[in-house]
């Protein structure tokens, strides 16, 4: 798998994998890809989609990457109880423990991640994952 960055074509490959997703099960998203760092490199929002999508899309990609885990895995450890709880009230309220983040594994590393908001929990999450498959396809092997 390849360690460059993420580029700006990769990232609008996994933006329009999420989007293409998104269409077929009549969902209206927006979609953000952050790289190592949960700095923005691409961002797409679909005509009609929620106006809370261009915050919450790319706040999803900073959680998964900053806590190298898919946001719907982190929603199971900072409910009540969980060993995260609270987790959410950290990073200046940008952490968002509800599904739609995905993030780009290497190995033991993570090279960036997707975020995906306006469908529901299981649309934004397959979305998102459509989106981490185009990213891991682009990669490629390295």
């Amino acid at each position: 798998m390849s360690t460059d960055p993420i580029t700006l074509t990769t990232a609008l490959r996994v933006c329009e994998a999420a989007v293409a997703e998104a269409e077929s099960a009549g969902a209206l998203v927006s979609v953000a890809v952050v790289d190592a760092g949960g700095h923005l490199v691409a961002f797409m929002r679909m005509d009609g989609a929620e106006i809370a999508g261009p915050v919450l899309a790319p706040d999803k990609a900073y959680t998964a990457v900053a806590n190298r885990i898919a946001t719907h895995e982190l929603a199971e450890q900072a409910a009540p109880g969980g060993p995260l709880f609270g987790l959410h009230a950290h990073a200046s309220g940008r952490f968002v423990i509800f599904g739609g983040g995905v993030p780009f594994r290497l190995g033991d590393r993570v090279a960036g991640a997707v975020g995906v908001s306006g469908g529901t929990v299981a649309e934004d999450v397959a979305c998102a994952s459509a989106g981490e498959r185009a990213w891991r396809q682009a990669a490629g092997p390295g």
